[in-house]
């Protein structure tokens, strides 16, 4: 039997208006368009990756 795959539930809390190209290129690659859009993605470490580069732009939650 496969364990489930754990679950990180992100919400973009803080505009990507004048940053870094590459911290709203983050953004974009986990799935995120606008303010208070949240998705949820799978816990891997380059998920993990993006995520912490972006941190001041997210709210982050286990699913």
């Amino acid at each position: 039997m496969a364990t489930p795959k754990k679950m990180l539930k992100v919400t973009l809390v803080r505009s990507t208006a004048e940053k870094i190209a590459s911290h709203k290129a983050c953004v974009a690659g986990l799935g995120l368009r606008r303010m208070r859009h949240t998705v949820t993605v799978e816990d891997t470490s380059a998920v993990r990756g993006m995520v912490n580069k972006v941190k001041y732009l997210l709210k982050v939650e286990e699913a």
